[in-house]
């Protein structure tokens, strides 16, 4: 059995699609679907609109909610065969329906958002009829929401590809016709893709192709279900990380030659918004037993892939305390980018490495907290801004050891 697909409209061709994809999100979507559809009608009368569930075949009766829910937009409703999951393949049934209805332009927003409005369909879509074909989002969030975007994600994209993306695995966007059909061209396209990897794998194929892109201000704080970074990780972080990597690798001809980031557009403003994003709770006492106790579960792993100087620096830090934990942030850069080297130099199991990894993106965070408990959102922002820049003044150093080592594997690094 294949792609399922329910079009009672019979819609067959379409200027503009808004896509929700989902897993069991009846609580949540007829929301969503309320404001996409109030958007359309509102900012995009003039242009012939859809709303597409991009469904992984939700057993909670998301469908049924979702093709309930009145709009004056007409919906379609496309899932995954049953049993087959993952963000990405919902993403790429949406590819496939944006090509196929020839679409100009495609937003896609959370099935679980709380906060969205009809204006994010206008910020996220009207840039697309203005020559961009990739629109990130922007939203205030809390200084604790979004850990793999802010210790990861963010600093490490900006630095390699030299585009300033604040939001890159935001999971609202907006993207062209066009871009779509990019997209399905791609060579790398694995299970980490098909689930989490997609937001960091989309922004990554739409900076590294040259497609013109920017950012979106989306005039609220985002409100969905905040997670707590200690305790509900889940798969996202290694499906993250390893497409963000597998990446890097096929592009290393582009971020090697790329010595400096640039600022993108950006789309609406965020004067006079008071700062009220949902509070995220840490565990500090939980992030910081991951990370003493990774010396013994991971420690000769970590020796073999950072160099000797900075793993006695590391080290120093299992004599801190809970609350007054920190290391540097050159040394969170030169350890991702360690990682990062270990990873393509495959020596070490690659899932082993990214297991490992765990502890230390939790020390980070744990580091983080203790540095900005008395801040407030903007101040974080800048004190990331800061972070960021130490990143980029790490570059070199990334360079010289990605080239050293690979000159150590010889022809290993081109053995299938």
């Amino acid at each position: 059995m294949g792609t399922i697909v329910e079009n009672p409209e019979r819609v067959s061709s379409a200027e503009i699609i808004v896509g929700i994809p989902s897993f069991n999100e009846a609580d949540f979507i007829s929301y969503p679907t309320d404001m996409a559809g109030r958007g359309l009608s509102q900012y995009f009368s003039d242009k012939k609109s859809v709303i597409i569930n991009v469904d992984n075949n939700s057993p909670d009766g998301t469908k049924d909610v979702f093709m309930n829910t009145p709009t004056k937009v007409p919906k379609i409703y496309i899932s995954t065969p049953k049993g087959v999951k993952g963000k990405g393949n919902n993403f790429k049934n949406l590819f496939e329906a944006a090509v196929e209805l020839r679409a100009h332009a495609v937003v896609v927003v959370d099935a679980d958002l709380k906060s969205i409005t009809p204006q994010w369909i206008q910020y996220l879509g009207e840039p697309l009829f203005s020559g961009f074909s990739y629109v990130a989002p922007i939203y205030i969030r809390h200084k604790y929401d979004g850990s793999i975007t802010n210790h990861f994600a963010y600093p490490f994209l900006r630095t390699l590809y030299g585009l300033r993306v604040r939001q890159p695995i935001g999971g609202d966007f907006g993207f062209s016709g066009r871009m779509a059909r990019a997209f399905l061209s791609e060579k790398l396209w694995n299970e980490n893709v098909a689930n989490f990897g997609i937001d960091i794998w989309m922004t990554t194929i739409a900076i590294a192709r040259r497609f013109k892109g920017c950012q979106a201000f989306l005039g609220a704080p985002k409100t969905h279900r905040a997670k707590d970074p200690a305790k509900e990780l889940g798969p996202m972080f290694s499906q993250v990380i390893m497409t963000f990597f597998d990446l890097m690798i096929d592009f290393e001809y582009l971020w090697k030659d790329t010595s400096k980031s640039l600022p993108s557009s950006i789309f609406g403003f965020g004067l006079g918004l008071t700062e009220n994003p949902p509070e995220v709770k840490v565990d500090s006492n939980v992030l910081h037993q991951s990370f003493i106790s990774g010396f013994d579960k991971y420690g000769e792993i970590w020796e073999k892939i950072i160099p000797s100087q900075d793993f006695i620096e590391i080290c120093k830090t299992r004599s801190q305390s809970t609350n007054k934990f920190y290391y540097t942030s050159d040394l969170w850069a030169r350890t991702l980018f360690n990682f990062a080297i270990a990873y393509r130099n495959n020596e070490i199991p690659r899932n082993r490495i990214i297991e490992s990894m765990i502890p230390f993106y939790h020390s980070r965070i744990l580091s983080f907290v203790n540095k900005t408990g008395d801040m407030d959102v903007k101040e974080c922002e800048d004190y990331f801004e800061m972070i960021v820049r130490v990143f980029e003044s790490e570059k070199d150093y990334l360079i010289k050891r990605w080239d050293e080592d690979q000159k150590k594997l010889g022809h290993k690094l081109f053995t299938f």
